[in-house]
């Protein structure tokens, strides 16, 4: 008998503090200062290079009648086969989402607690050394990345058939799309989770390159018909499964690297206004918001794979590079026609810059060959060359307009290319003879470190560009208080 008594007042005593814990976490989840202050961004700097997170903690305003009709529906409409694994009912299924909410309580602490630390580098266990000088906060991105892996989960859903849905192309200049598709369909890992009930976002594996590919009648320059598939696709996971309606889709995430990315997007307003978006155009001038989208890296690999002459490693970082800069590629959009006019066929032997690159030379022995590549917008902000300068250790300058760069939230752009305005297109050569030998070989060491960070690996890798693209999706959650 005593032993009873004894055994209940122990478990009160475990009951108190563990509500005690929780009330604690929270109250620190609360407090005023978001991950703008963790990564070492300050709010009012409107450089290019530092867009801003939005403060944890963003709330959706979802009424406790509507949530409780959703997880009510939930325990009685009829679930696909990966959600009838087991029955949950209405007490279980809230545990379930107040246990998610108090582990991204506890997520947001850590992360706060390790962004007090200003260590410049961070030995990362079978991942290397975190460069600190290329981070924000090397502390707090590196926290963040280990409460992702411990606590991340991605639902997919199953909707829709191939090619268009759970397909993607994997060569060329989108494979950064197929190639994220196909990771989060075959080889997720531990962040997938076949139980909705347990994710923390929901991921529409629809590629908008292939709706234009099937769905699009060339020359039209009709979108419609890419906007009304993904309008029926929205509308067909939003009345089967609860989950979009609690939030009106901000835990759900879509992804295209097609120009008409976010053209597809605008065919359902709350996907368009609210979801996560991660495009490769990224331009902050049409829709593109960076406090809840995200920035596709544009990789373009003919083969699927990185060209054997950009792969790792290359030539010490002090090895000469004849050229000062570099660029080659066709006339299209409102920048290249300047940069053009002004710099090809000039003679210069320093500013080695081409429309059509002639049958004798070598596109990328020609990046390595040069200090700095020019790496200007073409219709789209986006440029695929960004990447391809950083394989080849050749400081991208970035002439572009409005484009939010990729890990932006995170990287410190500065410490590892160079922006030139458009407006100074004329000055080119100075502003990079400008560029001192001491500051060029920082750039060139943060290049070194920053590349892990855009490789595509089959399996994908710790820190590699599919990590650092779920991370992107993870922060956007972790804003958002349910």
């Amino acid at each position: 008998m005593k032993t009873s008594c004894g055994s209940v007042s122990a478990s009160s005593v475990i009951a108190s503090v563990f509500v005690i814990s929780i009330v604690l976490i929270l109250i620190v989840s609360r407090k005023s200062s978001s991950l703008i202050e963790c990564f070492g961004i300050n709010r009012f700097d409107n450089s290019k290079f530092r867009v801003p997170i939005v403060e944890l903690r963003t709330k959706v305003n979802v009424s406790r009648a509507v949530l409780l009709s959703d997880l009510s529906s939930s325990a009685t409409t009829t679930a696909s086969s990966s959600l009838k694994r087991r029955s949950k009912n209405l007490n279980a299924i809230r545990e379930e989402y107040r246990g998610q909410e108090l582990g991204l309580a506890r997520a947001r602490a850590s992360i706060r607690m390790a962004a007090s630390s200003r260590n410049l580098s961070l030995d990362v266990h079978d991942g290397g050394i975190l460069t600190g000088s290329i981070y924000r906060n090397p502390g707090a991105f590196y926290q963040s990345y280990m409460e992702m892996e411990k606590r991340f989960k991605v639902y997919v859903y199953e909707e829709g058939d191939p090619p268009i849905v759970h397909d993607g192309p994997c060569k060329d200049i989108y494979t950064s799309e197929g190639r994220f598709i196909h990771e989060m369909e075959q080889a997720a890992g531990r962040f997938r989770t076949r139980d909705a009930h347990r994710a923390h976002v929901y991921f529409m594996p629809f590629s908008v390159t292939l709706m234009v590919k099937y769905l699009y009648k060339p020359l039209s320059y009709d979108v419609r018909p890419l906007q009304q598939f993904v309008g029926d696709y929205v509308r067909v996971v939003s009345t089967k499964y609860p989950f979009w309606n609690r939030t009106h889709g901000a835990d759900h995430f879509m992804l295209s690297c097609h120009d008409w990315g976010p053209h597809a997007s605008r065919g359902h307003a709350q996907l368009y206004n609210t979801s996560i978006r991660v495009l490769c155009n990224a331009n902050s001038s049409e829709g593109f918001n960076p406090q809840k989208d995200v920035t596709l890296p544009e990789i373009h690999l003919s083969s699927g794979d990185i060209s054997p002459k950009l792969l790792s490693p290359l030539p010490r970082p002090a090895a000469p590079r004849p050229h000062l800069a570099f660029f080659a590629g066709g006339v299209h959009g409102p920048i290249r026609p300047a940069l053009l006019r002004l710099w090809k066929d000039r003679g210069d032997t320093d500013m080695r810059v081409y429309e059509y690159l002639p049958k004798n030379l070598d596109y990328y022995t020609l990046m390595l060959e040069s200090k700095f590549c020019l790496c200007p917008s073409g219709y789209e902000v986006a440029s695929p060359r960004i990447v391809e300068a950083i394989y080849a250790e050749c400081v991208p300058v970035i002439l572009s307009e409005n484009y939010v760069l990729p890990f932006s939230d995170v990287l410190r752009w500065e410490e590892f290319s160079v922006a030139v305005e458009v407006s100074d297109i004329g000055r080119l050569k100075e502003i990079l003879m400008g560029v001192g030998e001491e500051k060029y070989l920082r750039l060139k060491e943060g290049l070194r470190a920053v590349r892990r960070h855009f490789v595509l690996n089959q399996p994908a890798e710790r820190f590699d560009v599919f990590h650092m693209i779920l991370h992107s999706v993870w922060l956007r959650r972790l804003n958002l208080r349910l």
